[in-house]
């Protein structure tokens, strides 16, 4: 995601829940005792909360997703959806009940593995099933969802609006971070549970729904249109999106063949065409840093609001109308650092934001810019503004999340090249995204990464720079390599 610089900071959304009794009897394991059903007393509940610190009732326990295959039905007009999720999951542990996200929406029929489930809404996203027989350990299970309504909006006093909105066109689009997903579709709401996507999105004729991944035929009857998705890479559930308005639809390709998909919102093509004809430049030059695209399919959603934020939806990033080519380079570089490799807790944020943040520099120096000059600069200029070196870069506390990341963050990845050197800094990032390709990870494992990387200790060098609050000390602010 990239911010307006005046609204980087962002204020938690609290979301209260009731908290579920979590019980768990010694049973066997379903590894090695065949069993023919879980019992009641052998299972668990998996209720809220994924784990996460800052959002401890975000996601949920004791299974992973595999597959969310959505069906939607939207119309404009009156600005409702209709949906069936078919949820494809594995039970991490026996279950005798389990939880899903959804905010806003009313469910009115659940099944899972083809059975009618019991289900409650409880709190303000719980979705509580319970089937109508256990499911053991190790067992894939579809849980097929049901739903419908108007979709909530979630307004935050910083960034502004975020999860589902309502275009000045018309239309509408999903886009925001912590949440977004589940103001449109029943989710296991944390970034550690990453998944693919299918999406038919059905709106009346005349106007386009575009969502992740590759594109897939279009189908046409009594006066409604179906847009088919499918994104094959597993994806975060906050970079998950769909859009519907009268775009115009730009395809080409890339080089290599990878399918690219640009749509434009009424009164945004003039303008914004021409930044993103880059996109191959760009994507070219980013992968001469960080290692080979990661993705299947490229592209673009340019909306023709002013909403505060950009985001990183993956393969196709969401753009606001204020954005301008740094904001492109900003949101592709996080389908390398974001999107395929994703953070495991909220605390991890500066794996995505610093690094993209910092390959605006890069490109800036692509350009021509002699980053060691511009940084000593910044230095100079910032040294005596304590509320620059404030913030903390990780583990920085709930609801301060996004503040430093875009700017103190940016100014500490070149510091790090330049304690490491180029040659180790751009291997070392190159092997990170590789090693971590579709996956989760953790700020500490980038620091040992670097470390082990790089054959130094660089514990002050971390410590200064991303885990304390307040200036660098001189040895950590100017490495040797930045020195005149």
């Amino acid at each position: 995601m990239k911010a307006r610089p005046y609204l980087i900071a962002l204020v938690l959304i609290v979301l209260v829940a009731g908290l579920l009794v979590v019980f768990r009897t010694p049973g066997s394991d379903p590894a090695r005792q065949p069993r023919q059903e879980t019992s009641p007393e052998a299972a668990v509940e998996a209720g809220a909360g994924a784990g996460d610190a800052y959002y401890p009732t975000d996601g949920n326990s004791g299974y992973d997703v595999g597959l969310y295959d959505l069906a939607i039905t939207y119309d404009p007009g009156s600005k409702k959806l209709d949906g069936v999720a078919t949820i494809t999951a594995t039970a991490s542990q026996d279950l005798s009940r389990f939880n899903l996200d959804l905010e806003g929406l009313k469910v009115s029929d659940v099944k899972v593995g083809g059975r009618p489930a019991k289900f409650a809404q409880e709190g303000d996203h719980e979705l509580v099933i319970t089937p109508a027989a256990p499911l053991a350990k190790g067992k894939q299970f579809t849980a097929v969802v049901t739903y419908g309504g108007e979709p909530t909006t979630i307004n935050d006093s910083s960034l502004g609006r975020s999860g589902w909105q309502i275009s000045s066109t018309g239309g509408a689009f999903a886009a925001g971070q912590p949440h977004s997903a589940t103001t449109w579709f029943p989710a296991n709401d944390t970034p550690r549970d990453k998944a693919a996507l299918k999406i038919a999105a059905r709106v009346p004729d005349g106007w386009t729904a575009v969502s992740n991944g590759q594109e897939g035929p279009v189908t046409r009857d009594g006066g409604w249109t179906t847009f088919n998705w499918s994104e094959e890479t597993p994806l975060a559930t906050y970079v998950a999106t769909v859009a519907i308005d009268k775009f115009e639809v730009v395809r080409s390709k890339l080089p290599s063949g990878t399918p690219v998909l640009d749509a434009y919102a009424p009164g945004t093509s003039a303008q914004k065409k021409p930044i993103q004809a880059r996109v191959p430049e760009i994507l070219a030059y980013l992968e001469t840093k960080f290692g080979p695209y990661p993705q299947r399919a490229a592209g673009s959603i340019w909306v023709a609001d002013q909403i505060g934020f950009s985001l990183e939806t993956q393969t196709r990033p969401i753009y606001a109308s204020w954005a301008d080519l740094e904001t492109v380079v900003h949101e592709n570089a996080h389908q390398w650092f974001g999107d395929s490799v994703s953070i495991e807790n909220w605390a991890d944020i500066c794996l995505n934001e610093c690094l993209a943040s910092y390959s605006q520099w890069l490109w800036l120096e692509k350009e021509g810019t002699n980053l060691d000059d511009r940084y000593r600069s910044r230095v100079q200029e910032l040294r005596s503004r304590t509320s620059f070196w404030a913030p903390k870069l990780y583990d920085m506390g709930k609801g301060n999340e996004f503040r430093g990341v875009y700017d103190k963050g940016l100014m500490g990845m070149h510091a790090l090249r330049k304690q490491v050197g180029d040659d180790v800094f751009f291997k070392a990032l190159q092997s990170w995204a590789a090693k971590h390709r579709d996956g989760n990870a953790t700020w500490p494992e980038f620091e040992n990464h670097f470390k082990e990387a790089s054959g130094q200790q660089l514990d002050g060098f971390f410590k200064a720079w991303f885990r304390d609050s307040g200036i660098p000390e001189d040895q950590y602010l100017l490495p040797a390599g930045v020195r005149r």
